[in-house]
């Protein structure tokens, strides 16, 4: 079922719709992958198969961006990076009672950057769970992977078409709990008009393309992480499937006057490159 919420601010009232699901797929027995989806945080966690408690350790990520905001006030990039250090210290610590364990994170978050700059969505991650924007018929990938295929790719290494067949493709160089620092990367981009966000574990892109799932969710259906979820699970959901879709709309109440804009050029310079 959707969920629908307002946040408001002096110059934006951005109404958001949210519909998630998450389901062990076709072949996993344990769901390592845990979400969460309440304005103005929305969070996919994959916990790393194959280590033990990477579903506790999906869990704790989640909870700590749910306790480390006001449910339906903005939020800030300080909270965001102080929840995921928690979380990061709090996943090492079980390492000497029963192994290393760890999990990625991709999210997006409402946040007041300044009372000139107003309200912009944060996306972040760690690891190879992503964040994709549709806007104004335009699809595309937000969030980078932190994974050995990426490296390949960025080097001119292999091709796309390679990279979803390389044996080294569950293998992720970043994630929460297994390093000394939580170490996201970071892109703003200014509240406007409609725009559609998915995140979502890599059981979903693995098995279904880029091209079905902006077909998915131009098509506005009311329930179109059940859609993906379903194509995921026609394809053979060899892992465990998580999917959030953030639809939101923004309003500019005030009228228009001399000075900063967000729909201009300052606005668009706020979209970073990750953080090194």
């Amino acid at each position: 079922m959707a969920r629908e919420s307002t946040i408001a601010s002096a110059k934006r009232i951005v109404t958001v719709t949210v519909t998630g699901v998450s389901d062990t797929g076709c072949v996993r027995e344990i769901n390592e992958d845990s979400f969460f989806a309440q304005a103005p945080i929305f969070a996919v966690a994959d916990g790393m198969g194959g280590h033990t408690r990477g579903d506790l350790a999906s869990r704790a990520v989640v909870e700590s961006l749910a306790h480390s905001i006001r449910p339906g006030v903005a939020t800030s990039p300080e909270a965001v990076f102080t929840a995921l250090t928690a979380a990061n210290a709090q996943i090492a610590s079980w390492s000497g009672e029963v192994g290393i364990a760890g999990t990625t994170v991709a999210g997006l978050a409402l946040v007041t950057l300044s009372a000139q700059t107003d309200l912009h969505w944060m996306a972040f991650n760690i690891g190879d769970s992503r964040v994709y924007l549709l806007d104004d018929g335009e699809f595309e990938q937000i969030t980078v992977d932190h994974s050995a295929v990426q490296e390949l790719l960025d080097q001119g290494r292999i091709t796309t078409d390679e990279a979803e067949r390389h044996p080294e493709r569950n293998v992720v160089t970043r994630a929460v709990g297994v390093d000394a620092d939580a170490d996201a990367d970071v892109w703003l981009l200014p509240t406007s008009g409609q725009q559609t966000f998915l995140i979502c574990s890599d059981g979903l892109t693995r098995e279904v393309s880029d091209d079905k799932i902006r077909s998915v969710l131009a098509a506005n259906a009311d329930d179109p992480a059940g859609e993906l979820l379903r194509l995921a699970i026609e394809n053979g959901a060899r892992d465990n499937v998580t999917v959030l879709v953030v639809r939101a709309t923004t309003l500019d109440p005030t009228p228009p006057g001399p000075g900063y804009h967000e729909n201009r050029s300052l606005g668009y310079l706020e979209k970073t490159l990750p953080r090194l």
